[in-house]
Protein backbone atom coordinates (compact mmCIF):
# COMPACT_ATOMS: atom_id res chain seq x y z
CA UNK A 1 0.00 0.00 0.00
CA UNK A 2 3.07 2.74 0.78
CA UNK A 3 3.86 2.18 -2.96
CA UNK A 4 0.41 4.47 -3.46
CA UNK A 5 1.61 6.79 -1.11
CA UNK A 6 2.87 10.68 -2.00
CA UNK A 7 6.32 11.52 -1.02
CA UNK A 8 4.64 13.96 1.48
CA UNK A 9 2.45 11.34 2.90
CA UNK A 10 5.32 8.80 2.73
CA UNK A 11 7.51 11.65 4.88
CA UNK A 12 4.81 12.25 7.18
CA UNK A 13 4.56 8.30 8.48
CA UNK A 14 8.43 8.27 8.79
CA UNK A 15 7.74 12.17 11.04
CA UNK A 16 4.84 10.40 12.91
CA UNK A 17 7.58 7.62 14.43
CA UNK A 18 9.86 10.69 15.29
CA UNK A 19 6.68 12.58 16.89
CA UNK A 20 5.66 9.40 19.05
CA UNK A 21 9.29 8.87 20.19
CA UNK A 22 9.27 12.72 20.98
CA UNK A 23 5.88 12.56 23.60
CA UNK A 24 7.82 9.30 24.79
CA UNK A 25 5.50 6.73 23.23
CA UNK A 26 6.19 3.43 22.81
CA UNK A 27 4.50 2.95 20.07
CA UNK A 28 2.57 5.08 17.11
CA UNK A 29 -0.47 5.98 17.55
CA UNK A 30 -3.21 8.00 15.78
CA UNK A 31 -2.18 11.01 17.24
CA UNK A 32 1.27 10.32 15.85
CA UNK A 33 0.04 10.11 12.36
CA UNK A 34 -1.79 13.58 12.71
CA UNK A 35 1.20 15.33 14.23
CA UNK A 36 3.35 13.69 11.07
CA UNK A 37 0.90 15.17 8.08
CA UNK A 38 1.04 18.33 9.50
CA UNK A 39 4.76 18.50 10.33
CA UNK A 40 5.52 20.36 6.87
CA UNK A 41 3.59 23.46 6.10
CA UNK A 42 3.12 22.60 2.41
CA UNK A 43 1.43 19.35 2.69
CA UNK A 44 -1.84 19.20 1.97
CA UNK A 45 -3.39 18.55 5.38
CA UNK A 46 -1.15 21.25 7.06
CA UNK A 47 -2.41 23.64 4.44
CA UNK A 48 -5.89 22.38 5.21
CA UNK A 49 -5.56 22.80 8.71
CA UNK A 50 -4.11 26.64 8.31
CA UNK A 51 -7.49 27.71 7.17
CA UNK A 52 -8.78 26.63 9.89
CA UNK A 53 -6.44 28.34 12.51
CA UNK A 54 -4.43 25.14 13.15
CA UNK A 55 -0.88 24.41 13.30
CA UNK A 56 1.61 21.54 14.10
CA UNK A 57 2.67 23.73 17.57
CA UNK A 58 -0.96 23.52 18.57
CA UNK A 59 -1.63 19.86 17.99
CA UNK A 60 1.35 19.04 19.64
CA UNK A 61 -0.35 20.65 22.84
CA UNK A 62 -3.60 19.44 22.24
CA UNK A 63 -2.28 15.81 21.98
CA UNK A 64 -0.52 16.09 25.25
CA UNK A 65 -3.37 17.78 26.60
CA UNK A 66 -5.59 14.17 25.66
CA UNK A 67 -5.99 11.72 28.73
CA UNK A 68 -3.85 8.47 27.77
CA UNK A 69 -6.06 5.53 28.18
CA UNK A 70 -2.95 2.44 28.76
CA UNK A 71 -2.90 -0.04 30.80
CA UNK A 72 -0.32 1.16 33.03
CA UNK A 73 -2.50 4.45 34.13
CA UNK A 74 -5.47 2.21 34.72
CA UNK A 75 -3.26 0.41 37.27
CA UNK A 76 -1.98 3.09 38.72
CA UNK A 77 -5.36 4.69 39.02
CA UNK A 78 -6.08 1.24 40.97
CA UNK A 79 -3.70 2.12 43.65
CA UNK A 80 -4.54 6.35 44.09
CA UNK A 81 -2.18 7.47 41.43
CA UNK A 82 -3.50 9.97 39.29
CA UNK A 83 -1.09 9.73 36.21
CA UNK A 84 -1.99 12.86 34.16
CA UNK A 85 -1.51 14.72 37.58
CA UNK A 86 1.65 13.78 37.75
CA UNK A 87 2.70 14.23 34.59
CA UNK A 88 1.33 18.12 34.86
CA UNK A 89 2.99 18.49 38.24
CA UNK A 90 6.45 17.24 36.50
CA UNK A 91 6.16 19.60 33.54
CA UNK A 92 4.87 22.66 36.46
CA UNK A 93 8.45 21.79 37.52
CA UNK A 94 10.71 21.08 35.03
CA UNK A 95 9.02 22.14 31.79
CA UNK A 96 6.96 20.78 28.94
CA UNK A 97 8.14 17.33 27.46
CA UNK A 98 10.00 16.72 31.14
CA UNK A 99 8.95 13.27 30.77
CA UNK A 100 9.47 12.42 27.02
CA UNK A 101 12.41 10.43 25.52
CA UNK A 102 16.08 11.68 25.81
CA UNK A 103 17.12 13.33 23.02
CA UNK A 104 20.18 10.69 22.67
CA UNK A 105 18.17 7.67 23.02
CA UNK A 106 15.71 9.19 19.59
CA UNK A 107 16.09 6.69 16.75
CA UNK A 108 17.54 3.57 18.43
CA UNK A 109 14.64 1.72 17.58
CA UNK A 110 11.72 1.36 15.47
CA UNK A 111 8.27 1.81 16.90
CA UNK A 112 5.29 0.18 16.02
CA UNK A 113 1.96 0.82 14.75
CA UNK A 114 -0.95 0.58 17.03
CA UNK A 115 -4.18 -1.01 15.63
CA UNK A 116 -6.19 2.07 15.15
CA UNK A 117 -2.95 3.53 13.05
CA UNK A 118 -2.95 0.71 11.02
CA UNK A 119 -6.55 1.16 10.19
CA UNK A 120 -5.91 5.09 9.51
CA UNK A 121 -3.78 3.93 6.87
CA UNK A 122 -6.31 1.03 5.67
CA UNK A 123 -9.31 4.01 5.35
CA UNK A 124 -6.87 6.62 3.87
CA UNK A 125 -6.35 4.43 0.95
CA UNK A 126 -10.73 4.24 1.18
CA UNK A 127 -10.30 7.57 1.21
CA UNK A 128 -8.28 7.98 -1.88
CA UNK A 129 -10.60 6.08 -3.78
CA UNK A 130 -13.56 7.62 -2.76
CA UNK A 131 -12.20 10.63 -4.01
CA UNK A 132 -10.75 8.55 -7.21
CA UNK A 133 -7.27 9.44 -6.44
CA UNK A 134 -4.28 7.10 -7.49
CA UNK A 135 -2.47 8.14 -5.12
CA UNK A 136 -2.18 9.04 -1.37
CA UNK A 137 -1.72 12.10 0.02
CA UNK A 138 -1.85 13.58 4.00
CA UNK A 139 -5.50 15.02 3.13
CA UNK A 140 -6.42 11.50 2.42
CA UNK A 141 -4.78 10.44 5.52
CA UNK A 142 -6.31 13.62 7.51
CA UNK A 143 -9.92 12.49 6.21
CA UNK A 144 -8.94 8.99 7.47
CA UNK A 145 -7.92 10.39 11.15
CA UNK A 146 -11.10 12.30 11.28
CA UNK A 147 -13.40 9.14 10.11
CA UNK A 148 -12.06 7.36 12.97
CA UNK A 149 -14.45 7.82 15.79
CA UNK A 150 -12.72 7.56 19.46
CA UNK A 151 -9.11 7.43 18.34
CA UNK A 152 -6.79 10.03 19.76
CA UNK A 153 -6.01 11.48 15.94
CA UNK A 154 -9.99 12.11 15.49
CA UNK A 155 -10.05 12.93 19.78
CA UNK A 156 -7.40 15.94 18.81
CA UNK A 157 -9.38 17.03 16.04
CA UNK A 158 -12.17 17.28 17.81
CA UNK A 159 -10.61 18.76 20.58
CA UNK A 160 -9.15 21.47 18.31
CA UNK A 161 -12.96 21.95 17.19
CA UNK A 162 -12.91 20.67 14.08
CA UNK A 163 -15.27 17.68 12.77
CA UNK A 164 -15.56 15.32 9.62
CA UNK A 165 -17.40 17.73 7.29
CA UNK A 166 -15.17 20.80 8.20
CA UNK A 167 -11.94 18.64 7.40
CA UNK A 168 -13.79 17.55 4.44
CA UNK A 169 -14.24 21.07 3.02
CA UNK A 170 -10.66 22.12 3.89
CA UNK A 171 -9.02 18.78 2.46
CA UNK A 172 -10.86 19.64 -0.82
CA UNK A 173 -9.82 23.02 -0.87
CA UNK A 174 -6.27 22.88 -0.61
CA UNK A 175 -6.40 19.92 -3.27
CA UNK A 176 -8.13 22.39 -5.73
CA UNK A 177 -5.56 25.61 -4.53
CA UNK A 178 -2.97 22.75 -5.41
CA UNK A 179 -4.25 21.87 -8.83
CA UNK A 180 -4.93 25.50 -9.49
CA UNK A 181 -1.18 26.38 -8.46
Amino acid sequence: MFERFTKDARSSVVQAQDEARRLGADRIDSAHLLLGAVSDPASVAARALATLGVDHDGLVTTVRALPHRSLDADALAGVGIDLESVRAQVEATFGPGALDEPAETRGRKHLPFDKDAKKALQVALREAIRFSSNRIDTGHLLLALARLDGTPGQRALEAAGHGRDELERAVVAAWADTTAA
